[in-house]
């Protein structure tokens, strides 16, 4: 192919992108064009990769992976330079970063010390601390002292063995199934016919790594995720090192953020909670990583009540913010679209005035314009959703669906996207609905619609007996949320969690926007397991990780109470009966091994003799002096004449706190003592890509 076909090939395929064209797709932005080249754009990637002229000339195969031939295609475009890219335009005046105009390029870039590099995040308290023992001259004794985390940045480059270390799958440990029954072994991992693992499962362990031990089983398949991450106020559980507190949270997020976009569907969302302190910051980190043409919403939310006199901001703080971005915004559902709202407290007058204006008689008018006379009462059965998309678009077929879109409860915005359409798009419309079965039976019912639009649902009784509460208008759902929906739910779930927990409410109205029944819902900062809560009460299938160890309250603990029929939070308005099951399991992690060796230690002796297993076999902290410790520290009269439980607490905490885990591909070495019964449930949880 020689070089003007190849280039109109090129083009033919850039079309597809529409980030690189104006708007009549006349112009090329080229010096944008080489900006995506440079970051390795996966969407652009893509697209040339599946043009086999293309492929073939700017792609290696190496095996089975195609890799791009980057400096090839940039030396192509730059020599055979498109007549009417934007780079042709000789006389153009603007701002210049030195090499091109600052219009041209990329969107805006967030930088940070560390943003190059990987935090592994390994704090297993909400205390987030490190602990060390100093002796006291004065009190005569050690003394316990507790310090920052100090973490370790691997380098993306410099440290890329220890990265893909880091992020080799685990070997996974302590498998139990939770059932109504009690705790039970697992036996097998259920998978639907795709091979798509078919379990909820709650996963203990740096959820870094758990992300990335998920990722191929995984990846493309969860339909929504949320999280609630340490909002890194200086007063929550993020208690990483204090030079560079805000550069530190910034890696955490994008490191996790990453892997996250990795596991969405295409028509996957991600909501991700935060409060005014980062939540500038977030938005432009995951504007970068998920592609600011996906942000959805900011919703604001009332978190909180007013505060008091004593309070010292300069204005009290009682709004959180939730983050919400697709996959692919062109591929995304609002499945609620509409909620309910009160009237208010002229609803009689407002009630009045639509009679007036529109009469006593109830016609309506069909989508040509003409009567179709008054509605009837139909008896309510269920039938095809397929029938209003086929010729048979009676009134009396959609209307039967008016108790499943309009009903009090949970109103199904989603059908009532494919009402809209049947209806007039000029004048005032009234259809009367009685239904005759269920607790409605005998109900009288009255729709209004303006212009094909649903301004108020008026029911009788209501009227009559002045129910405020009942005379509703559907409302278009938007993204302030100001209900109080955190009232009452310190104890829902039977479980407490004294930096806050989210309600149940909030994570409803989130589920019943983003997902379907049997979706995936993952939450990788879990807590006290909100968000698998109401899924597994609302039919989904969840994926929880967290690696704060929250004791009585953990999410294990609220998961066995819903089996079990809890029914605080939603479970009454979604007549929540109890039931189902999920799997518990751990990241298997090496130095939990050393510390339980320690416990079971019976004298300084037995400490002694193991110090030199510990240093050859285990992580010790990496600024440990174990020369010092073990010929100085060790004979110190002071020391010996400690306790053995405080000469095992100096041990532990001589043991490193990232906690590092044991890799799948080393879980049969003895050392490790994991058990066959947990080797053969990680191969099988592995399983799709071995």
């Amino acid at each position: 192919m020689n070089n003007i076909k190849l280039k109109q090939n090129i083009l033919d395929v850039l079309k597809a992108d529409e980030r690189l064209w104006n708007e009549d797709k006349t112009e090329l932005n080229q010096t944008l064009l080489l900006d995506l080249v440079e970051n390795i754009d996966e969407k652009l990637i893509e697209l040339l990769l599946q043009e086999k002229e293309l492929r073939e000339k700017f792609f290696v195969k190496i095996k089975d992976v195609y890799v791009f031939k980057t400096n090839d295609f940039r030396f192509f475009m730059e020599e055979n330079k498109v007549d009417n890219s934007y780079t042709q335009y000789k006389n153009r005046i603007g701002l210049t970063d030195g090499k091109r105009f600052l219009k041209d390029t990329n969107d805006v870039v967030l930088n940070w010390p560390y943003k190059d590099c990987v935090l592994e995040g390994g704090q297993s308290t909400e205390e987030g601390s490190d602990t060390y023992f100093e002796y006291s001259e004065k009190t005569k004794q050690y003394e316990t002292k507790q310090g920052k985390r100090k973490e370790i940045f691997f380098n993306q480059v410099l440290a890329a063995d220890e990265i893909d270390r880091l992020f080799d799958h685990k070997a996974l440990t302590n498998w139990k199934r939770f059932t109504k029954d009690g705790e039970q072994k697992v036996k097998e991992i259920k998978r639907d016919d795709d091979g798509t693992i078919k379990e909820n499962l709650i996963i203990k362990g740096n959820n870094l790594l758990a992300l990335h031990s998920l990722k191929k089983q995984f990846a493309g398949k969860v339909k929504l995720i949320y999280i609630d991450p340490p909002y890194n106020t200086g007063n929550d559980e993020f208690k990483y090192n204090d030079n560079f507190n805000h550069s530190t949270w910034l890696t955490f997020m994008k490191n996790r953020l990453e892997v996250a976009k990795k596991l969405l569907k295409g028509d996957g969302v991600i909501f991700v909670q935060i409060d005014n302190r980062e939540h500038a910051y977030l938005k432009i980190l995951m504007d970068e990583i998920f592609d600011r043409d996906n942000f959805l919403s900011m919703i604001t939310l009332k978190a909180k009540a007013g505060g008091g006199v004593g309070q010292e901001s300069y204005l009290f703080d009682i709004c959180e913010h939730i983050l919400l971005y697709a996959k692919d915004r062109t591929k995304v559902q609002n499945n609620l679209p509409f909620i309910e709202a009160e009237l208010g407290d002229n609803f009689r007058s407002v009630y009045s005035k639509v009679l007036k204006n529109f009469g006593s008689e109830k016609y309506i008018k069909d989508i040509n314009g003409g009567n179709v006379g008054k509605i009837k009462v139909f008896e309510h059965k269920d039938f095809s959703v397929n029938v209003l998309n086929s010729n048979e678009r009676t009134d009396e077929n959609y209307y039967k669906y008016f108790e499943k879109i309009f009903r009090t409860t949970n109103p199904q915005g989603g059908l009532m996207q494919r009402v809209m359409p049947q209806l007039p798009k000029k004048g005032l419309v009234s259809i009367e609905y009685k239904p005759t079965k269920g607790k409605s039976a005998g109900e009288i019912y009255r729709y209004y619609f303006l212009d094909g639009s649903l301004i108020v649902w008026l029911k009788d009784s209501a009227i009559k007996n002045e129910e405020k509460k009942t005379v509703l208008k559907l409302v278009k759902n938007g993204n302030l949320w100001t209900e109080n929906l955190h009232q009452g739910i310190a104890k829902e779930g039977g479980v407490e969690l004294k930096s806050g927990k989210k309600p149940e409410l909030l994570l409803r109205r989130i589920l019943e926007i983003s997902t379907n029944e049997k979706d995936i819902v993952l939450d990788f900062h879990v807590g006290t397991g909100t968000t698998c809560a109401v899924a597994h009460k609302m039919g989904r299938q969840y994926i929880g990780i967290e690696q704060l160890d929250y004791g009585e309250n953990d999410s294990v603990v609220r998961l066995q109470n819903v089996i079990n029929g809890d029914q605080s939070g939603i479970s009454k308005s979604v007549n929540w009966q109890g039931g189902g099951d999920f799997i518990y399991f751990e990241l298997a992690k090496w130095n939990e091994t050393a510390k339980e060796k320690i416990r079971e230690c019976e004298s300084l002796e037995e400490l002694e003799k193991f110090f030199d297993e510990m240093y050859e076999r285990y992580f010790l902290n990496y600024n440990l002096k174990i020369k010092e410790f073990k010929e100085k520290v060790l004979q110190e009269e002071n020391f010996r004449n400690l306790s053995l439980d405080e000469q095992k607490k100096i041990f532990i905490a001589m043991l490193d706190n990232n906690q590092m885990y044991v890799n799948k591909t080393e879980m049969a070495d003895k050392k490790f003592g994991i058990s066959e019964e947990d080797q053969n449930l990680t191969n099988q949880f592995y399983n799709k890509e071995e």
